[in-house]
């Protein structure tokens, strides 16, 4: 990518705002993290076992992209994507047309503060870059577990994270947008003190992702 390029993307991501995607330079940032985010989520949603007909959830959905991944792997459950963005959910949407028509999906607008779900309703559960702006996210964590069934998984996965070698562009993201940036020590800690049973970390060693698994 050419410094131009780099240029124009930074344009687009402070106009579309990543915390809450709004008008069309947020349209194109979403397609873009469609893309840019693709081998990331894969890596994440490699530590599912699929039985095929799980309820899953999407917390976070933006452009739609993990919906979509995730939608390969239900043939007799059901898919429900949750942003608190409307132009996220009208995107999500798009992007999932064929699976809503079918039934087979549903994108709702809605906030991790207070979840639209009932209890127990979630087999499965992910958020893709989205935890650092949930507003209160080891609160929001509790919010989570309510939804995801007894012996549910939810995975947090995400590239920013607080570990040694963070570039100066990461840390000033962290800075401008307050991004809540904990360490894998405190995931566990936050995962646990939400009542999650079990968490296990994972990290990807060449890219130095993160997965949060927990398990109620």
């Amino acid at each position: 990518m050419t410094n131009d390029e780099m240029i124009q993307q930074k344009k687009i991501t402070n106009a579309g705002n990543p915390a809450k995607p709004t008008g069309e330079a947020g349209e194109k940032m979403l397609a873009r993290m469609n893309e840019s985010h693709a081998a990331l989520t894969a890596w994440g949603l490699s530590f599912f076992h699929w039985q095929g007909d799980e309820n899953v959830l999407d917390i976070g959905c933006g452009g739609g992209a993990n919906l979509r991944r995730m939608s390969a792997h239900i043939k007799n459950g059901h898919l429900t994507g949750v942003d608190y963005a409307k132009t996220s959910v009208d995107t999500s949407r798009q992007t999932n047309a064929a699976d809503i028509a079918a039934g087979k999906m549903t994108v709702c607008e809605g906030s991790v503060e207070a979840l639209p779900f009932a209890d127990d309703a979630f087999d499965k559960i992910t958020t893709v870059e989205s935890f650092y702006f949930w507003p209160t996210p080891p609160e929001n964590l509790k919010e989570v577990r309510r939804v995801l069934k007894k012996g549910g998984t939810f995975l947090l996965i995400a590239e920013i994270y607080d570990h040694p070698g963070l570039s100066e562009e990461v840390q000033e993201n962290i800075k401008n947008y307050r991004l809540y940036n904990p360490t894998p020590e405190t995931f566990e800690t936050i995962f646990r003190a939400a009542g999650f049973s079990a968490v296990t970390i994972h990290i990807e060693d060449e890219h130095g992702w993160i997965c949060v698994e927990g398990v109620k």
